[in-house]
């Protein structure tokens, strides 16, 4: 991953000014990814946890899906940065329009849509830019967030998201965890707005 970063980052230097936001902005799912993994870590199967068995945040159930056929603990064991990011870019990235989110923004709701679900963090977002939420990210979302300085709708979108985890029945169990998450996950987000 560290050497698709700077490859990516040698390429950029080759392209036309008028294009270097795009392009910075595609690339922003290499630095969302490693900043996800790293809240997400490595193998766990807890209990209490509803995704059961995990590893890089990736679940039993939605590796299985990915690869359509069943696998075993060993297999959840071997995953690895370079296996899971095509799903992590087709399921999550891609789902919530990231590439057209300025930056910042663009990692805080990939960031909510592993945790909980694409549908809930576009959600978020539409509540967080003020536009009825029906969990499709389209023009009005769009024009809503564009509409807003970056800094604030991070800050309206954490926000959101922490109500909405402060719901759950597991928050007794978990919710430390996931409020340092959010509070972490803004922090790296505003940095990259």
């Amino acid at each position: 991953m560290a050497r698709l970063l700077a490859v990516r980052k040698k390429t950029n230097c080759f392209i036309n000014p008028a294009q270097q936001s795009e392009v910075a902005m595609r690339t922003n799912f290499d630095v969302a990814l490693l900043k996800l993994l790293v809240h997400e870590g490595g193998f766990v199967n807890h209990p209490a946890d509803p995704g059961g068995m995990t590893n890089l945040g990736v679940t039993k159930k939605v590796w299985e899906e990915w690869r359509g056929q069943p696998v075993d603990e060993a297999e959840m064991r071997a995953l690895s940065p370079e296996k899971v990011a095509p799903l992590y870019k087709a399921k999550y990235w891609d789902m919530v329009q990231a590439d057209r989110l300025p930056h910042g923004v663009d990692m805080c709701v990939f960031d909510c849509a592993v945790n909980s679900g694409v549908k809930r963090a576009s959600k978020l977002l539409q509540r967080a830019v003020g536009v009825d939420d029906d969990g499709v990210i389209g023009r009005a979302t769009m024009a809503a967030v564009e509409a807003l300085n970056s800094e604030e709708v991070i800050d309206r979108f954490c926000a959101e998201r922490l109500t909405f985890l402060e719901s759950l029945p597991t928050f007794a169990t978990f919710g430390k965890g996931w409020t340092r998450r959010v509070a972490q996950v803004r922090e790296e987000s505003q940095i990259l707005a």
